[in-house]
């Protein structure tokens, strides 16, 4: 008798969590090092918002977890899991393409949601607490989903996991550059271009929803580019995307 989509999307997770915990390289790289750079990010969080504002401290944080414990562990995951023939053997199973990625990708997205919100939630209290959480958190939950698929698409070009460092660092810089060039210029000048980058709109979103000054309508229009990114990734990773080593 097979196994359930869920059992089998659930036995890759448990399997994926075990492979991430004993590779020290990862867990040092991709997971601790960000957390400590956000723990930076909120101990000086007074001179960071006296640069851009207190929201603009929140949308660094969220998006150094988002490109660096789990956009750039995830590119490394696939590349990795492609190499060792995993995915070969796992397409072999029962489990369906989707339970496959969505199983492989859930540990770190777990991982990353747990230290967004660990680290969010302490700099509310030694900082300030957010104005409109909701929106924070339709914040993250954007930057987070388009940062997944855009690994998709990047591990469509990554050979391997020290590949992986050069094909998923660009994106990740930029991301964090892109969110602090609008944290700490806003969008009244070159508005539309901001909005548009990779990030761009999901920083403003954090930045004004943690200062109290977003509105629900005005704030859907941001939505907008948070959901081409994310269609569009998936669009490239459905061409670009390979199950098996490449030759």
């Amino acid at each position: 008798m097979t196994e359930r989509p869920l059992s089998m999307l659930l036995s890759i997770a448990r399997s994926e969590l075990t492979q991430i915990l004993r590779n020290r390289a990862v867990l040092i790289t991709s997971l601790i090092m960000p957390v400590a750079a956000s723990i930076f990010f909120v101990r000086f969080s007074d001179q960071f918002a006296a640069i851009g504002s207190f929201g603009y401290v929140a949308a660094i944080i969220m998006f150094t977890i988002a490109a660096f414990s789990l956009y750039s562990t995830a590119v490394t995951t696939l590349a990795a899991r492609r190499q060792t023939l995993f995915l070969k053997r796992l397409r072999s199973t029962s489990a369906g393409d989707a339970a496959i990625l969505i199983g492989l990708m859930l540990p770190v997205t777990v991982i990353a949601v747990i230290q967004v919100v660990a680290i969010l939630t302490i700099f509310a209290v030694v900082g300030q607490t957010p104005g409109q959480a909701p929106l924070v958190v339709v914040a993250v939950a954007g930057a987070f989903l388009m940062m997944l698929a855009l690994a998709l698409a990047t591990a469509g070009l990554t050979n391997s996991p020290e590949h992986a460092q050069v094909t998923a660092l660009p994106l990740s810089l930029v991301v964090v550059a892109v969110a602090s060039w609008v944290g700490i210029t806003g969008t009244e000048s070159l508005g539309l271009l901001k909005r548009l980058l990779p990030g761009g709109a999901a920083t403003e979103l954090a930045v004004t929803a943690w200062n109290g000054t977003a509105t629900f309508p005005e704030t859907l229009p941001l939505l907008g580019p948070m959901i081409g990114w994310t269609v569009l990734s998936v669009m490239l990773a459905r061409r670009l995307f390979a199950w098996e080593p490449r030759r």
